[in-house]
């Protein structure tokens, strides 16, 4: 009787347990492309012109900025006016440190010839007879290679179960190694704490056999 009281419970938690977690997340998610509705002015927020609020407006309205600014830079006014507001952003001296990475990140990642968080690797961290799963983020600075006599590689090592934040870590490159894995399946292994593996690879027999 028990055996199988245990054996429903955990059918059911693993019914439950991802679904309330993705839900978790997205209502997180939901919730803080909501706050931009506090950008609106006090009369044309929902809860003034309904009487009510609607939640996933946010996400809505975040949406419509971002591809209407999308399609403004691509003429030649918007080209323009946002190179203007980089300019002036770059006059200021905190601000352009910060602006300028983020802009430069930013780019490498959503650039489709960008070499940025495309592949996982392992490195000896954070002791040399650990590894960790981590991304490739490009080629180190060179006066650090300089310095060090060697050529280095920028890694960024994320926490567990939370990638959001982690370490950037200069590595040799032969002390990289390459794990034949998408980052979708890094990123699975690291936030269930390596309970998920990545499924193994088919390989073609036939095309060995050639």
């Amino acid at each position: 009787m028990m055996a199988a009281l245990r054996r429903y419970l955990v059918a059911g938690l693993l019914v439950w347990v991802p679904l309330g977690v993705t839900l978790l997340i997205i209502s997180w998610l939901v919730g803080l492309m909501d706050q931009t509705l506090l950008l609106l002015p006090l009369q044309w927020r929902p809860e003034q012109v309904i009487g009510f609020s609607i939640p996933g407006l946010g996400f809505v309205l975040t949406a419509v900025v971002v591809i209407g600014t999308g399609i403004g830079i691509t003429h030649f006014f918007g080209q323009h006016l946002v190179g203007l507001g980089e300019r002036v952003l770059n006059r200021i001296p905190v601000v352009r440190g910060i602006y300028s990475a983020v802009k430069q990140l930013t780019e490498t990642m959503f650039s489709n010839s960008g070499q940025s968080f495309r592949k996982v690797v392992l490195v000896r961290f954070p002791h040399a007879t650990a590894w960790a799963i981590g991304f490739v983020t490009g080629e180190s600075i060179a006066e650090a290679c300089q310095r060090t006599g060697r050529d280095l590689v920028s890694v960024f090592v994320p926490t567990t179960p939370n990638p959001t934040s982690g370490f950037f870590v200069m590595v040799p490159r032969e002390e990289v190694v390459e794990v034949d894995i998408s980052v979708d399946e890094g990123l699975g292994l690291m936030l269930s704490l390596g309970v998920v593996h990545p499924k193994p690879k088919v390989v073609d027999t036939a095309a060995v056999k050639s």
